[in-house]
């Protein structure tokens, strides 16, 4: 008989993308129907708290009706146009300007995408027709870190520092990738967390030297690795490296698509770790994923080096059809608002402490997690075969994977990342929802680590 399943269905038209496919050879593909709150329901009536807000980005829940009437007005109103030839939205011109308002910069410009991905790509774009412009086509080098997620495009995927890319062939010559600024993993015996600091500002002033300061057009930077297992920066960080790139005239660019808008208990993860980037890439948390955006938000500097550059050929010639969508302005504007003004980045301030203490609990408990990091509403417990000497489980165990099916027999989506497990839940969350989260991730683990012992 013809299996006219839902998840048979998907898995004859579809193509999967960042998924593991033994996993859905056997367990099939869940279909989903529709959400309330943190909550997702699929087609059978199953129903599962998502720990991880969709892909980092539904903070405001799956249902939040401010949103969805903000798109309903917009559609009625004008539902669609593009930013280019001199015409765009007033939603459009609104949404820049509140941008360039919450950002840490005092003044600055706003460039649309669809995506983040796409943001950084034209963020590099950017860069190579400034340096161009200003008599330095040389300076096209790239300078990101291991573990580095940046995006799935040619461009962003060589920014990324991840050994998957290699299927593609990439990375492209002139990306080049960092330590990962990870001191529990990539600290050497003996070495204190200021030393490994000095190690990786020591690295990329060597890199500098060895490539040529005049050929490096910038330096991305995740203020908290997210697609990497959530690694927050060591400490000292970022103040170790900004001085050696503004020195060699560098910029660097914050990508906030997945910290930017409340994510870490700032409104910019470039806050929370005391740094002021040249530009920022955001995304996701920017429209509550009720959208698909992007954007690039300048500062002063660049600002006015891109106008400069810019005004002898008067124009930039670079953009989408889709870029400044008057729909996905609305919806931004009022998600910004949402996330500041009503409650929300408050609740992850308020939260943070607690989810903590909670996951905190959880690793005491387990002695197969390893680490616990993070901050804010975004956490990862990377799992271990051996404690002491962090030695992880063989890849064919697919440890995360299991840990995570096994959450989702139990009702809660959580993310395998590498032998992590990350949770990134929705701004809404209450105590008990949270309470639920740890109990059902704490009983996967359970499961899972008799079976594997």
């Amino acid at each position: 008989m013809d299996d006219r399943s839902w998840s048979a269905r998907a898995h004859q038209y579809s193509m999967y993308g960042f998924t593991d496919l033994p996993s859905v050879e056997r367990r099939g593909t869940v279909v989903l129907t529709h959400g309330e709150g943190p909550y997702v329901f699929d087609t059978e009536g199953r129903k599962w708290l998502d720990s991880n807000s969709g892909l980092w980005n539904m903070v405001a829940g799956f249902d939040h009706p401010g949103l969805t009437l903000a798109a309903k007005a917009q559609y009625d109103r004008f539902p669609g146009y593009h930013a280019f030839f001199g015409r765009m939205s007033d939603q459009t011109v609104m949404l820049s300007e509140k941008l360039v308002e919450v950002s840490p910069f005092e003044r600055g410009k706003v460039f649309y995408t669809n995506s983040g991905s796409e943001a950084n790509d034209t963020m590099v774009k950017m860069l190579w027709f400034l340096h161009r412009a200003e008599g330095k086509p040389e300076r096209r080098k790239i300078l990101t870190r291991w573990n580095a997620y940046h995006g799935v495009t040619a461009v962003s995927a060589s920014m990324t520092g991840k050994p998957y890319n290699e299927v593609f062939g990439l990375p492209m010559d002139g990306f080049i990738h960092l330590t990962c600024p990870h001191y529990w993993r990539e600290g050497n015996p003996g070495e204190s967390e200021a030393e490994f600091v000095q190690r990786l500002a020591r690295e990329l002033e060597t890199v500098i030297a060895d490539e040529g300061a005049d050929t490096i057009a910038g330096f991305f930077a995740e203020p908290v690795q997210g697609a990497g297992g959530v690694i927050p920066p060591v400490n000292g960080y970022f103040q170790a490296i900004a001085p050696i790139l503004k020195r060699h005239d560098i910029p660097l660019i914050a990508d906030e698509v997945i910290t930017g808008f409340g994510r870490t208990g700032n409104t910019w993860g470039c806050q929370t770790y005391d740094f002021v980037p040249d530009a920022i890439i955001s995304s996701k948390n920017l429209t509550a994923g009720f959208f698909p955006m992007g954007a690039v938000i300048l500062g002063p500097e660049l600002s006015d080096r891109l106008d400069a550059a810019i005004a002898p050929i008067e124009e930039f010639p670079h953009g989408f059809t889709a870029s400044g969508h008057p729909v996905g302005c609305a919806i931004a504007l009022k998600a910004i608002d949402v996330v500041m003004n009503e409650g929300l980045a408050e609740n992850v301030v308020r939260g943070a402490p607690r989810l903590e203490a909670g996951l905190r609990q959880i690793m005491q408990r387990h002695e197969n997690i390893g680490e616990l990091r993070g901050v804010g509403y975004m956490w990862a417990l990377e799992a271990v075969r051996d404690v002491e000497t962090k030695e992880p489980f063989p890849g064919s165990l697919s440890i995360s994977e299991r840990i995570a099916n096994t959450c989702t027999d139990m009702g809660l989506i959580c993310r395998p990342l590498g032998q992590s497990i990350v949770l990134c839940p929705p701004f809404i969350l209450t105590d008990a929802q949270m309470d639920e989260m740890l109990e059902k991730l704490d009983g996967a683990l359970t499961k899972v680590f008799a079976e594997v012992r």
